[in-house]
């Protein structure tokens, strides 16, 4: 007989559904729209919003900042971590470097799923 917790029949479910959990669908979509940023496919705002290390003189020649990291503005406050500006670099900047140059959007979303429903279900979180 399993011992199942409370949530645990949630959980089960949407793993089995391939669905994931709140947070990691967060993670999702702001990963999702950093990569169309890259590829030309996103809106001017929300390029404005983001900035690649590499063009900053004092970071460009540092190894931790490749062409696609991107800088995570200090907020002083809890809430202003939630922000675009703040929250989508995090996550991106999160991201296994091997997701980061794929061009092909339908590639990209799908190789992002199957990393964030194994970090969600296997206990590695981003």
């Amino acid at each position: 007989m399993l011992d199942l917790k409370l949530g645990d029949h949630v959980t089960l479910a949407l793993r089995e559904l391939h669905w994931l959990p709140i947070t990691e669908r967060i993670q999702c979509k702001l990963c999702l729209l950093v990569h169309k940023m890259f590829v030309g496919h996103a809106p001017d705002y929300i390029a404005s919003l983001l900035m690649r290390a590499s063009d900053i003189p004092s970071r460009s020649s540092l190894r931790s900042s490749s062409k696609t990291d991107l800088v995570v503005p200090r907020t002083s406050r809890k809430i202003g971590d939630r922000a675009f500006s703040v929250a989508s670099p995090r996550a991106w900047n999160q991201l296994l470097t091997n997701l980061k140059p794929l061009h092909s959007t339908a590639s990209f979303k799908s190789k992002l799923k199957s990393f964030l429903l194994h970090a969600a279900y296997t206990g590695n979180t981003m």
